[in-house]
Formats: C-alpha cells, sequence, structure tokens
C-alpha cells in the first residue's frame, strides 16, 4: 500500500505541475468562487490558506475576496509534530520553514492552536469524490486535527480539501489515521462528505 501511494503521489504532483499557467490562473478564480460560496464559511475567525508549493492551486484570489471579519492564516510547523497558524496578509515578514516553505515570521506567542481556527483549507495530492486524501506523506494535518476522530469533534472547524479537478482519483483507501475532510473543492466543483451535506 505504501509503495502504491508513493506512486500514485509521484504521478498527481507531475499531473498538476503540468497544468499551464493560463488555467491555473482561471483555476485560482474559479476555486475562490466555489469557496466563498461554501454554505458553512465563517462570517469571522480565522481561516487557514497554505503558501502554494510544488504546483499547488493558489489561494491569492481567494485571500483577496475574504469577508473582512476573517483573518488569513497561514501554517506554522511546530516542534511537536502539529501545525499552529498565524495570521499573514501580503507584505507581512516571511520566513523559511525546514522544508523551505515560507511562513509568517511571528513570535510563538502569537500562534493560533489547531482546535481554535474556523476553517482550514488543507492541500491535496490527490482526493476522491468521497472526500479520502492523500496527502504529501508528512502527516502534518492528519496530527494536527487528530482530535476530531479521538473525540469525534464536530465542525469548527472546518477541513476543507482544495486542489485541481485533475488531482482526483476514482478512489482511494483511508487510512486509520487519517481526518475525514468535510468537502473538498475544485475549481469545477464542491464534494460534501455526507456528514456535512448542506
Amino acid at each position: 500500500m505504501n509503495a502504491d501511494r508513493a506512486s500514485l503521489r509521484r504521478e498527481l504532483r507531475a499531473r498538476r505541475r503540468a497544468i499551464p499557467p493560463a488555467a491555473r490562473i482561471a483555476a485560482a478564480e474559479a476555486l475562490a468562487a466555489r469557496i466563498l460560496a461554501l454554505p458553512f464559511l465563517p462570517a469571522v475567525g480565522d481561516l487557514a490558506g497554505y503558501w502554494a508549493m510544488d504546483g499547488e492551486i493558489a489561494l491569492h484570489v481567494l485571500q483577496l475576496r475574504l469577508p473582512q471579519a476573517l483573518r488569513y492564516c497561514l501554517p506554522v510547523l511546530s516542534g511537536d509534530g502539529r501545525l499552529r497558524f498565524a495570521p499573514w496578509s501580503p507584505g507581512a515578514p516571511l520566513v523559511a520553514n525546514r522544508h523551505g516553505i515560507p511562513e509568517p515570521d511571528v513570535d510563538e506567542s502569537a500562534l493560533i492552536e489547531p482546535e481554535a481556527m474556523s476553517l482550514v483549507l488543507v492541500p491535496l495530492v490527490g482526493f476522491d469524490a468521497r472526500g479520502h486524501r492523500l496527502g504529501m506523506g508528512g502527516g502534518w494535518y492528519d496530527r494536527s486535527f487528530a482530535f476530531r476522530n479521538a473525540t469525534g469533534a464536530t465542525p469548527p472547524p472546518w477541513l476543507v480539501g482544495v486542489g485541481f479537478k485533475a488531482q482526483q482519483v476514482d478512489a482511494l483507501a483511508a487510512a486509520e489515521w487519517d481526518v475525514p475532510l468535510d468537502a473538498v473543492c475544485t475549481e469545477q466543483d464542491v464534494h460534501f462528505a455526507h456528514h456535512a451535506v448542506p
């Protein structure tokens, strides 16, 4: 199973990197509209995005169109293997983490715990229509939101996977540590998990 997941991960990463620039720009516009139309989009609170790398779908259009009372955050890697989140706006200082991904350059006291987020946009390598997600393999999001599995906690935070339609596969097997998503948004459609159907 691990070899299959690694092979699929390589194939899907290559697929998303091959998307031409004009299609990427159009996709970012369409994705922003779909996210802003989610029935559970909070009116206030903290929404986490990510810094797009390795061909991931960009979130800059969404960030610029968020309601004023919804604060945009980026993930920050913590020493305990979990993510924390920090508010960020264009032009604010960034620092590269151990993987070379930019993070807000803020004091640890400014970081927000995963449980306190309102909505988290989770980057995808692959996904299926049931909302199963294939990530990069580091487990950061699953460890950070494992409390949802352990306690049966319901949203918020809402967990929404985001990616290009080209990253969809027929079926993904869920691992026991996978934290279920509430929805997956692409530039073409939205797939709601059965528990989050509006």
